[in-house]
């Protein structure tokens, strides 16, 4: 639950919009000495910050503060290898000041290319930096603990709905237990396989031992047991002598085989009430188990293996509208019949009044009101939600998504077309869910065409289903945004109406 609270605002500017894995910049020393000795050293984690050693001062060469000066200048700086830096003394840290960079050193635009490009000869070099004397341990784990691979780690927490659709909530401390009992064909069907089998196989044994018990208690009591083979004695059921035979004739009596060497007789009436009685049980259970095992088989559950989402949401503009959009697909040539989506934000919030909400439920858009949420679904379809006034992104930037916390919910119902006949009514509500959370919304992006014309027909390449393309989307809000659009009318009909005026002739 406290994983849906909003985290603080930090301070973001300093990354870019989504988290990148830290480069390290590598010393413009260990970096000639890596060209010149071609050492395969280890390659130092990426997650530690470096520090940035100034160039030591030698009488015969000049180091370049840029790396990129000496990898291209490898030639020279081999000639002098011997001669000059030879002389020049490793440089520790309690020799001169050092200046610890950012973790997102790299990403700023004063380091050229060229040196962004190498990351093999940084990381070789950088193994060979000797580590910092007299720094505490505590301060390096601090430094790797605001690292943005960390930090997205942390991230990671309980999800509402998994991937697949299964819901992560658990249901405890129930009192009245009873209310499942009376709803017990449902109970049955809900539950899981091995337990449905275990139920549906006592049910039999069960009433085949108890009516055994009842028939091998009335052959005991009339005497039966002792008069086997007598026979001027008329007994109630013949041939049952001890438990295993009443148990024989028990099943043989609910499965109507009826070999015929035991059977009730004429003689006793309350042997054929319980003959009657086992007959009218043994109906409902066959009734009920027979009723359970067909709706579990039939189910539709697992025809939503077959509806595909993909695995990250995008923003980009469409329209000149900024839009959230995610791709569904059937991978089955029985198309759903009446498929309809919708989506839920599930996002903790707290009100004016200082109630907190968790976990609080609000629907997304996504073309209820122009019919757009009605699929088609005989291939994959973008489905779109227009991030306008009304939606609960509108004041979502590129830069606050990354410090947003909510999950968005999707659900595709449909019916399964019937075997044999299009019937909307034989078939089966289906239901299909996923989720998305705040990382796994990419902004900026668009989703890759997967059809194409070949052969007379239209087909689908599902290789491309997750495929997308970076595309050129302001990192402002919507409302920016529209505030941004509504200003350069403005200006634009200020603008309009003057040159207006100053076109008008003057009166004479």
């Amino acid at each position: 639950m406290l994983a849906y609270l909003p985290r603080p605002p930090i301070d973001t500017s300093l990354y870019g919009t989504f988290p990148q894995e830290p480069e390290l910049l590598a010393t413009p020393g260990s970096l000639a000495e890596d060209s010149w000795q071609h050492g395969g050293t280890t390659a130092a984690k990426r997650s530690t910050p470096m520090p940035n050693y100034p160039s030591p001062p030698c009488h015969s060469v000049i180091v370049p503060s840029e790396p990129s000066l000496l990898l291209s200048q490898g030639s020279v700086a081999t000639q002098h290898r011997s001669v000059d830096l030879a002389r020049c003394p490793p440089v520790t840290l309690r020799e001169m000041g050092t200046h610890w960079y950012p973790l997102h050193a790299l990403s700023v635009p004063s380091i050229p290319s060229s040196a962004r490009g190498r990351t093999s000869a940084r990381s070789s070099a950088a193994a060979t930096v000797p580590a910092p004397e007299g720094l505490p341990s505590r301060c390096r784990k601090l430094l790797e603990e605001d690292s943005p691979v960390v930090q997205a780690g942390k991230r990671q927490r309980q999800r509402y709905v998994t991937k697949v659709g299964k819901c992560q909530v658990n249901l405890g401390n129930i009192q009245e237990k009873k209310r499942f009992l009376s709803d017990i064909f449902t109970t049955i069907v809900d539950l899981k396989y091995r337990w449905f089998l275990f139920v549906f196989m006592m049910c039999y044994i069960v009433t085949w031992v108890v009516f055994g018990t009842i028939y091998l208690f009335d052959a005991w009591v009339r005497g039966d047991v002792w008069h086997q083979g007598d026979p001027e004695w008329q007994a109630c059921i013949e041939n049952v002598d001890g438990f295993i035979s009443a148990l024989l004739f028990s099943v043989e009596s609910q499965r109507t085989i009826g070999y015929g060497s035991r059977m009730v007789t004429a003689n006793c009436a309350e042997g054929v009430i319980l003959l009657m009685a086992q007959s009218i049980v043994g109906s409902m259970i066959d009734a009920l188990m027979v009723g359970c095992m067909f709706v579990k088989i039939s189910r539709p559950k697992k025809r939503a293996q077959t509806l595909i989402f993909s695995k990250n949401c995008v923003i980009s503009r469409r329209d000149e509208k900024l839009c959230l959009m995610f791709r569904v697909g059937d991978l089955r040539e029985s198309h759903m019949v009446d498929a309809k989506i919708r989506a839920k934000l599930i996002k903790s919030r707290q009100t004016a009044e200082g109630e907190f909400i968790p976990l609080e439920q609000s629907e997304l858009n996504l073309g209820y009101d122009t019919g757009e949420d009605r699929l088609f679904l005989v291939e994959p379809q973008i489905i779109c939600h227009v991030i306008d006034c009304r939606s609960p992104f509108w004041d979502m930037s590129a830069e606050s998504l990354r410090r947003e916390q909510f999950e968005i919910i999707v659900i595709l119902e449909g019916i399964v077309e019937a075997t044999g006949d299009g019937c909307l009514a034989a078939g089966m509500t289906c239901q299909a869910r996923t989720s998305y959370t705040e990382d796994e919304i990419l902004w900026g992006y668009r989703f890759e065409p997967c059809m194409s014309l070949e052969k007379g027909a239209f087909q689908v390449d599902y290789s491309r289903f997750e495929m997308t393309f970076e595309v050129q989307t302001p990192a402002a809000s919507a409302k920016e945004l529209q505030e941004l659009r509504e200003l350069e009318q403005q200006e634009h009909s200020t603008l309009s109406l003057y040159w207006d005026h100053l076109l008008q002739p003057c009166a004479p």
